[in-house]
């Protein structure tokens, strides 16, 4: 079993430029990024055209340390300094739910732990002290 905890920025519709001021500053490197639009369609959630072109999910690489990054989806309330997540990746499934089960007790689920189109468990909940944790299984 792996398991890592990566900090993880959600930003109000500037995570490219983010990302851009990251690569000159600290030498990062872009290992993945992705774009709301290069997503595949969901019928049952249209994508809005002002949310195309925002990141839906990008890592760089700064040193031996991962950095992880999102868009708020238009419409989602950001508020400076509440955007930084913690995201547990591990890539045994049953790890996720256990370590899901036990944050969200007396805490908050944003999004129940679920198979999703990159994930065989992804789920959100902030914890009983405020903290934000996404909970990623790798294996897709």
């Amino acid at each position: 079993m792996t398991l890592r905890l990566i900090p993880y920025l959600v930003m109000n519709g500037n995570a490219k430029e983010a990302i851009e001021f990251y690569q000159k500053a600290l030498d990062a490197q872009v290992i993945f990024s992705q774009s709301f639009g290069e997503m595949p369609e969901n019928p049952e959630f249209p994508l809005p055209a002002e949310a195309k072109d925002r990141v839906s999910h990008a890592t760089i690489k700064i040193g031996e340390t991962d950095l992880m990054f999102s868009d708020t989806f238009p419409g989602q309330p950001h508020q400076s300094g509440n955007q930084v997540t913690i995201c547990i990746t591990t890539n045994d499934a049953d790890q996720a739910h256990k370590f899901f089960d036990a944050l969200k007790d007396g805490g908050q689920v944003g999004m129940p732990l679920q198979e999703t189109f990159f994930s065989p468990a992804y789920g959100t909940v902030t914890d009983k002290f405020g903290v934000t944790f996404q909970v990623f299984t790798e294996g897709r």
